[in-house]
């Protein structure tokens, strides 16, 4: 699809989100929320999100290990700097950052790299999906857009736990796989085919470089590690906005553990949607859509509101800030990072244009009709 289709989709997602988000806030009470919010509450909210961050670099570190053992040095500055560009670049870019990053610094290939961070994605698609479909229910079945979330979290599930399917039926066998895909897709989407082809390929051959036992246990609990964190996190920063003291316009607000957990798998679910750089719009919408299922529409359209917004911030300052540090102590580039991603793709595509042109020209022509 082309780039600027993309961009515009994304950019009338992220528009529509934003719209949906903001279309019934009480504007006076939000802001009166902000104003009285007690944000001392950031400074242990800041302590989870470094426990996030380095609990996520020491799991992708677990994974890679089969290929080889990276210094967490190495690791920790690819997976700062990675996470940094996935939430600035455009057009998905900096989904191929972090791979990029861990080929320069360490002889794992880039594509094999690639591969471990599809393999996390998947994981934690799969953890989301069974987490939320199990806390939903204990979620009262009054509780508004519940069927929606529902509907969400069921489609996660299927997309992520078949892409795990699929993948380890090619790992078993992986020549009928690739047969029946050319047989089926090839007729129609040549160009699309061969890249599933090679995405398959790959992921078969990291499967066959998967970590020994110890590492696969880390990797498990590191992610434990990093998903709690993520819901606790989201509980404290909540208690910021009970309007202790407050303005009389303020709506207090507060999450129990357990409803921090459900915001939070139905933000993850939200994120997985296409959208602007750093997820503006669709963020705020589904953490807003997860709160409206606890709290009433006077809280959510205010102090919910803020709240939602001021969790964004502070996540994608961190995450930018951090990336900044590593890309200063690294002698990194951020132009020139940026660059070679885009001029790889650029290239990647090309190379693939070109065999398929070749391929083409290739086959037998048919004689014409008489």
């Amino acid at each position: 699809m082309n780039r600027w289709i993309k961009f515009g989709l994304s950019l009338a997602i992220t528009v529509g989100c934003f719209w949906w988000t903001f279309k019934d806030t009480r504007w006076a009470e939000m802001f009166a929320s902000l104003r009285s919010a007690n944000y001392l509450w950031l400074l242990p909210y800041l302590g989870v999100l470094g426990v996030i961050h380095v609990s996520r670099t020491l799991r992708w570190g677990n994974l890679l290990s089969g290929m080889e053992k990276v210094p967490f040095k190495q690791l920790n500055e690819a997976s700062a700097i990675g996470f940094m560009m996935l939430i600035i670049l455009p057009f998905r870019l900096g989904e191929f950052a972090r791979p990029f990053l861990i080929a320069q610094r360490s002889s794992i290939r880039r594509s094999a790299a690639m591969t471990s961070v599809v393999l996390e994605r998947i994981v934690d698609g799969i953890v989301i999906a069974v987490l939320l479909r199990v806390l939903l229910f204990f979620v009262p079945d009054t509780a508004k857009e519940l069927s929606y979330v529902r509907w969400g979290a069921n489609i996660m599930f299927l997309v992520f736990g078949g892409g795990l399917l699929f993948l380890i039926i090619a790992r078993w066998q992986h020549d009928r796989v690739i047969g029946l895909i050319r047989a089926t897709l090839g007729k129609l989407a040549p160009g699309l085919t061969e890249r599933g082809v090679h995405i398959v390929d790959g992921f078969v051959g990291a499967l066959k470089q998967l970590p020994d036992g110890k590492n696969q246990a880390l990797f498990v609990l590191w992610t434990a590690v990093y998903w709690t964190a993520n819901g606790v996190g989201m509980t404290l920063l909540a208690q910021a906005f009970d309007c202790g003291a407050g303005q009389a316009l303020c709506q207090p607000m507060a999450l129990t553990l357990f409803q921090g957990f459900v915001v939070l798998s139905v933000l993850i679910v939200g994120l997985m949607i296409p959208a602007a750089p750093g997820s503006a719009g669709t963020f705020q919408a589904f953490a807003v859509l997860g709160l409206s299922l606890f709290l009433p529409d006077a809280v959510v359209h205010a102090s919910g509101v803020a709240f939602a917004n001021v969790l964004w911030v502070v996540q994608m300052i961190q995450l930018i800030a951090t990336g900044l540090v590593f890309m200063v102590w690294s002698h990194a580039s951020f132009k020139d990072i940026a660059g070679k991603l885009s001029d790889e793709q650029k290239e990647e595509k090309d190379t693939k244009d070109d065999k398929r042109d070749q391929k083409v020209a290739a086959e037998p022509k048919s004689a014409p009709s008489v």
